[in-house]
């Protein structure tokens, strides 16, 4: 099953700095503003693929439902559809790697902020800087662990179609499967709940961190 995720927010392109910049090039917070943007922008893609994953999902549930309401007289059919669901797992798995990279890409542009944040002279909005680039990290931490549950839950879904495509099935067989699946949706449940909460604080932290930088920033979210 399919679960939604949240995303850093973006600033408007067009902002104010309330800032006495450094005289050559921008200040530490300038710099800070922007390399959280471009964080920003390389996670579109990971967003992006939000809408077509859950059309996959849909697409699969609706398929191991029609299953289960099958009989095994009508093998040849259950054989149909398990092959169309294995096929859409693989989809979900392709579109699964893409986003992770789209996460990965974003994660090595935001660790160069460290130089930026190391380069702020006012020691409380460093102090600030520094617990915002923490929980940044929490957050793709979390990100990774509810990546490898999906994908894992994934592996069984794999050998659930392929379990459907054995005549000699028994039921308990099938409940076994069934139970393995679902202890691996509720891990996802779980990391998913710890990462959609780790990407709110971090949307409200690098709010309230700019404000105090005395960059004027608006939200188009």
């Amino acid at each position: 099953m399919r679960f939604w995720k949240r995303t850093v927010y973006t600033g408007t392109l067009a902002f104010s700095l309330l800032l006495t910049g450094c005289v050559n090039g921008e200040s530490a917070e300038q710099e800070i503003f922007q390399t959280l943007e471009e964080v920003v922008e390389l996670e579109a893609s990971f967003e992006e693929q939000q809408g077509p994953l859950l059309e996959l999902e849909k697409e699969e549930s609706a398929i191991y439902d029609e299953i289960l309401t099958l009989g095994m007289k009508e093998f040849d059919q259950i054989v149909k559809l398990s092959q169309e669901g294995l096929a859409l797992v693989e989809q979900k798995e392709a579109a699964m790697k893409s986003e992770k990279e789209s996460i990965e890409a974003a994660r090595k542009q935001f660790e160069e902020v460290k130089t930026s944040i190391e380069s702020l002279e006012d020691e409380e909005l460093k102090k600030e800087a520094q617990a915002l680039y923490q929980l940044m990290e929490q957050r793709y931490e979390a990100y990774m662990t509810l990546s490898n549950h999906y994908m894992k839950s994934m592996e069984v879904e794999k050998e659930m179609y392929e379990l459907f495509q054995t005549e000699d099935l028994t039921l308990e067989q099938l409940q076994v499967q069934i139970n393995d699946l679902n202890e691996k949706y509720e891990k996802i449940n779980e990391a998913n709940k710890s990462f959609n909460e780790y990407t709110d604080q971090y949307n409200k932290a690098k709010l309230d961190f700019y404000k105090k930088a005395g960059l004027n920033v608006s939200y188009d979210n």
